[in-house]
């Protein structure tokens, strides 16, 4: 049995296409011209305010506006769950993870109220323990302290980490975890280039991966 902590954007839910509306919404009551769902997803990894300031630059919109937009991102965040999806296979992963006896937790830079409402939504907030978001302590990723704390809530002093992006596998290497790669998420280079225990595309290979480094480890 392991602990086993997961990114939620890019990793476990689609949520880009929600994220893209909310944010051309904004631009369109700005007079500024949108932004394409590929910048979204771009724009996605380290919390609210960073894709708030993407959007904001990529539409011209000035610094001064900042906390404004974001108040009013903020606002439209815990309703947006309407175009999320889980990425194909995430549901039966979890169950057999689950089935295996591993305690799960989620650790992300999304805020804590809207990752408990996407996963709440997706009906699969039942499989985490606990849930850790990028305003649940001074501390974000790639800092290590939200990981360290999600594996001290499962009762784990360390785990594996399954994330997507950059900032997930420099968040497991500060940590000093096995960090698995999901490759069809939103890093913004080459998987390769990415340091990782293992690379994967399809959730159903994940049981079998997260054996395997368990095994490794010894």
């Amino acid at each position: 049995m392991a602990a086993i902590v997961f990114d939620l954007d890019g990793t476990l839910i689609d949520s880009a296409p929600d994220l893209h509306a909310i944010a051309n919404d904004l631009l369109a009551a700005e007079g500024a011209p949108p932004i394409t769902l590929d910048q979204a997803r771009s724009f996605v990894g380290q919390g609210a305010s960073v894709f708030v300031a993407r959007m904001r630059a990529t539409g011209g919109l000035p610094e001064a506006e900042h906390a404004r937009l974001l108040a009013a991102f903020i606002a439209r965040y815990d309703g947006a769950v309407h175009r999320t999806v889980p990425f194909p296979g995430v549901p039966e992963a979890l169950a057999a993870l689950a089935s295996a006896g591993h305690a799960m937790g989620v650790c992300t830079n999304k805020p804590i109220a809207p990752c408990r409402a996407v996963l709440r939504h997706l009906r699969l907030d039942g499989y985490f323990a606990t849930m850790w978001g990028g305003d649940s302590l001074p501390q974000h990723k790639p800092d290590p302290a939200p990981l360290h704390a999600a594996f001290a809530a499962l009762g784990a002093a360390t785990g594996i980490f399954v994330g997507d992006s950059e900032i997930d596998a420099e968040t497991a290497r500060r940590a000093g975890v096995p960090f698995l790669l999901f490759t069809e998420g939103y890093r913004k280079g080459p998987a390769e280039a990415m340091a990782s225990d293992a690379r994967f595309a399809d959730f159903a290979e994940l049981p079998d991966l997260v054996a395997r480094v368990l095994a490794e480890a010894g």
